[in-house]
């Protein structure tokens, strides 16, 4: 097999130019002539307001202000898309949209109020300063609970939508009929994404094309936004992803800067740029997770699971943003029950508005947070049963001979073989030493922990994806529908398409996110990239090679030429006739069939597929100061075929550390008027080098039956398994003292509370 072919770990190819400094990011290509543009956000979490912006409207070197009068002028829609939810009584959920620039009331400190274009930032921000304006404050809602003083007027309990699934009659009936019950509620703590590149835009006329180019996870949501906002035909728009430095779910969703950059630049004439600060994203990006989740689960008397109720309250913030109202709904419902033989439930989830930033999708997006509370009951149902956390798992996994098995949500899981995964990771980790382990650290006066999860995740997202293959003499060029934001794109499609024709690397060209070049694609979001893209592409090649093998065997002195890929050529049993891929496609331009040389197709996947896999963390907590250390971490994952190992383990690596940030240090805080008191670095806490352990990482091959390739997605697994492994640690280590609530994140002060309330000296903070 070739060096550089699937399933043979390559290293990243794109690394060359991003740590070199040559990244194309959207503000290192935006014109040089663009005018620069700044949103003004409001500084209060709830009032109606008054606004006058005459003032800032003749001030030296400002060319426009738009406010959401000016917008009402010009007859365009105020307001951003959002996916709503049928409720459990079959009406529709609350549908309030999401304003692009706030009219006549703010909801969250952050929410845009006017946007100024002006030649220089320095001229925008003076501007903004002279905009008039006149709050009358309203009270401010920051609880997760229905009720409290109303933010939209349709919604007067504040509840923005009433999910459920299952049978709550049968659940109940099973609860009380069950040998023993175990409850547990968590909190899923809100985090801010911060990618490491901030959201921006850049937006230009020429002529009548409108081009925007967008930090995003994919060109064709934005595409369609600006089509309709603006009414423009389909073919005078277009927008473009260059390199994206981190997405994560944050950036898959339209916000307010994209079309007001496009509106600005059509009415000013010039292009028009808005890149983020990083308090600004910290205050107007889509935030993650924060839920409250009650867990119940019923035992019979051979502690096997009988029912599973879950009842859950997610944040949607000040708005339904995009995606919000599905992510701990729908999606959180697609692994309700993990990988366990659970056949009765009830699921419920209410959505609740409050006066903070909105709440969409980060990495995972709902699956992290079900595998959370489901892990999270499941090992302290263990310790209140008596039981050992992994035996316990064992006893509840769905058998090896019960796939392809449909769960309790009527997700079909192709395959699994759970139990050897968990096996496989107890020795990986050395369950079997962490006896003598935990007496080293108490013997230097620091509490040790182990902590299990097992996950799985189901891919989401377009099962649909296209891929076009251009050959010409110099190689090839790929269009993809995907959108790269770091994983790795760019080398893991050379490594598939040259496995499948043969042509090496520096032959290859990537091209993706640009809207004129792909008529359509799924971007990249829930894992799906990879699986999608590579079966769209071998479908591609395989028609590409088949077209050429058959005007190959009409136009030369050969009859039924066949194609090796490891070489890259034709070739006719029984004579020395040899033609490579390129000879052969540019025959077919010389030939008149130009044709032949492209080849574009569009594929489904038949099914969904479902990584899955085990995780393993030990932690030592200070005594004294509360400091909680991850010490040792393993993970055995189950991704089916493996496409770049090397890159996979890079995904794992990253995954895991944005779950460690979670559980150990993010957390969003806001004051009782709303402000958010984290909304620096100096504030909020990120995971550095030295916080993260170094990640043993293994895999157990299971290919899966749901595409041809036989791969499962890896993207979003390291932070699906990562939340219940650590915060699991933390309660065994701290379940001897009596403490039976730990709830994320473990930062020192947090749980140096704990301890203290476990020596009754203080009340939990």
């Amino acid at each position: 097999m070739s060096k550089f072919g699937s399933s043979q770990p390559v290293t990243r190819i794109e690394d060359q130019r991003f740590l070199t400094g040559a990244g194309r990011y959207t503000d290192d290509i935006a014109p040089t002539n663009a005018l620069r543009a700044f949103v003004l956000r409001s500084p209060v979490a709830h009032a109606t307001f008054t606004i006058d912006p005459a003032e800032a409207k003749t001030a030296p070197g400002v060319h426009l202000v738009l406010t959401a009068a000016d917008l009402a002028e010009a007859g365009l829609a105020n307001k951003l898309r959002a996916h709503v939810l049928k409720n459990r009584d079959g009406e529709r959920g609350d549908a309030s949209p999401r304003t692009i620039l706030a009219e006549g009331r703010v909801r969250f400190v952050g929410d845009p109020i006017a946007f100024i274009v002006a030649d220089t930032m320095a001229q925008a921000k003076d501007a903004a300063e002279m905009i008039e304006l006149d709050f009358d404050d309203l009270p401010v809602k920051l609880d997760l609970a229905p009720g409290g003083p109303t933010i939209h007027d349709t919604s007067p309990d504040n509840i923005a939508y009433d999910f459920h699934l299952g049978d709550e009659a049968a659940t109940d009936a099973a609860l009380a009929a069950a040998a023993r019950q175990v409850t547990l509620s968590t909190h899923d703590n809100r985090i801010i994404v911060n990618s490491m590149e901030p959201r921006g835009c850049f937006a230009e006329v020429d002529g009548d094309k409108l081009h925007v180019a967008v930090t995003g996870q994919g060109v064709w949501g934005t595409k369609r936004d600006l089509i309709k906002w603006l009414s423009l035909p389909e073919e005078s728009v277009r927008v473009t992803n260059p390199d994206i430095g981190g997405g994560f779910g944050m950036k898959a969703m339209g916000y307010p800067e994209y079309g007001l950059c496009a509106l600005a630049a059509r009415k000013t004439g010039r292009p028009v740029r808005w890149i983020g600060e990083r308090t600004e994203s910290m205050l107007s990006d889509n935030a993650g997770r924060d839920l409250d989740v009650t867990c119940t689960l019923g035992f019979d008397a051979d502690n096997k699971i009988v029912a599973y109720k879950v009842d859950s309250l997610s944040n949607m913030g000040a708005y339904n943003s995009e995606f919000g109202q599905g992510i701990q709904s729908d999606l959180f419902a697609r692994v309700l029950c993990g990988p366990y033989d659970i056949q009765t439930m009830h699921f419920r989830n209410r959505g609740v508005f409050t006066n903070t930033t909105q709440v969409d999708a980060y990495r995972g997006a709902g699956r992290p947070e079900a595998i959370y509370a489901l892990e999270r009951v499941m090992d302290f149902a263990a310790r209140e049963l008596g039981v050992d956390p992994l035996e316990l798992r064992r006893a509840n996994f769905i058998s090896d001979a019960a796939f392809p098995y449909t769960s309790a949500t009527n997700e079909i899981y192709d395959v699994g073989e759970f139990n050897r995964v968990l096996t496989r990771a107890a020795s990986e980790a050395d369950v079997a030493g962490f006896a003598a382990r935990r007496a080293q650290s108490e013997a230097a006066g620091k509490y040790r922990g182990l902590g299990v999860a097992y996950y799985i995740e189901s891919i989401l997202g377009d099962p649909s994806e296209t891929a076009k293959i251009e050959l010409h003499s110099g190689g090839a060029r790929l269009y993809v529908g995907t959108q790269s934001n770091g994983q790795g794109h760019e080398t893991v499609y050379r490594q598939i398409l040259h496995d499948q024709t043969g042509l090496p690397f520096d032959q290859i060209e990537i091209i993706q996110g640009d809207s004129d070049l792909i008529a359509n694609g799924g971007g990249t979001g829930g894992s799906r990239s990879v699986t999608t893209q590579g079966v769209a592409m071998r479908k591609t090649a395989d028609v590409l090679i088949s077209n050429l093998t058959e005007f190959l065997d009409k136009n030369m002195d050969a009859d039924e030429m066949t194609f090796d890929a490891e070489e890259g050529v034709f070739r006719a049993p029984g004579s020395n006739v040899v033609v490579t891929l390129l000879e052969a496609a540019e025959k077919a331009i010389t030939a008149g069939e130009g044709q032949l040389a492209t080849s574009e197709e569009t594929t489904k996947l038949p099914g969904r597929s479902f990584p899955n896999g085990c995780h393993i963390a030990e932690v030592e907590i200070d005594a004294d100061t509360g400091e909680t250390r991850v010490d040792r971490y393993t993970v055995v994952d189950d991704f089916g075929v493996l496409m770049n190992p090397l890159l996979a383990e890079g995904q794992v690596h990253g995954g895991v550390a944005q779950g460690l940030g979670q559980a150990i240090m993010e957390r969003v805080v806001y004051d009782a008027d709303g402000q958010l008191l984290t909304a620096t670095f100096m504030d909020y806490g990120m995971p550095r080098a030295d916080d993260v352990p170094f990640v043993a990482f293994y895999t157990e091959e299971i290919p899966s039956t749901a595409n041809p390739l036989g791969m499962k997605g890896c993207g979003e697994a390291g932070t699906v398994g990562a939340l219940g492994a650590v915060a699991n640690a933390v309660q065994d280590a701290l379940w001897p003292l009596g403490l039976r609530q730990v709830d994320m994140p473990f930062t020192p002060s947090r749980v140096w509370h704990m301890l203290q309330e476990a020596k009754g000296q203080v009340a939990a903070e």
